[in-house]
């Protein structure tokens, strides 16, 4: 059945407006950023402060009436220490492509024999229908995801985007970009967060008498 309701996300990137519009396709349809909707400088330490801040500056320039999907993710190495973290989008500089930040990425780690990574997923989901009537809040609901694997030594597959090219899933012998676009969910970060995040909703819905 397909959904009725719209949530729109706090982002541009079309990459993941498609995977967002599988993940969540039994509850919402997805909808990307309006043109004139600004996103907020992501000041956040954390995944989750960042998509708390996207999604509270969407939420309120678009007049708290929309449902708003706010997603921060990225990459951690440990071999980096971590990063690129939080400045995975951004890693090569603020207006680096995907490609100059894997780039930069295999660059620092040529002749790093151990390259075992993680992809990270904060989602925020804010809910007009769930505002508080004193305060105006919306309702809000949260979930993280993690993908555990390695990061190979050079770029395969052409189907992912960001660090899929170089990212191979614990237990797999291709990388995210070189996989079923439905394979790729049942072990990524925003597949895992999605399903959290829906999760809760069900939850939420029950607690709030199916509203």
């Amino acid at each position: 059945m397909t959904p009725t309701r719209t949530v729109i996300l706090a982002s541009r990137n079309r990459g993941k407006a498609r995977e967002f519009e599988r993940l969540l396709e039994s509850a919402f349809h997805v909808g990307l950023l309006p043109s004139e909707v600004e996103l907020p400088e992501e000041t956040g330490r954390t995944f989750a402060e960042n998509a708390l801040l996207k999604a509270e500056a969407v939420f309120a320039a678009l007049g708290g009436k929309s449902a708003v999907l706010a997603d921060d993710s990225g990459l951690e190495v440990a071999a980096l220490g971590g990063r690129p973290g939080v400045f995975s989008a951004r890693y090569a500089g603020e207006t680096a492509a995907d490609e100059d930040n894997v780039n930069k990425l295999l660059g620092e780690l040529a002749g790093e024999p151990a390259r075992e990574a993680r992809f990270v997923c904060a989602l925020c989901l804010l809910l007009p229908a769930g505002a508080d009537v004193a305060t105006g809040s919306p309702r809000r609901i949260e979930a993280e995801g993690f993908s555990e694997g390695a990061i190979v030594a050079a770029p395969r597959g052409t189907d992912g985007f960001g660090y899929d090219p170089v990212f191979q899933p614990a237990g797999w012998t291709i990388t995210l970009a070189e996989a079923d676009p439905r394979a790729k969910d049942l072990v990524s970060h925003r597949g895992a967060a999605a399903r959290a995040l829906l999760d809760r909703l069900a939850s939420a819905k029950e607690a709030h008498g199916g509203s």
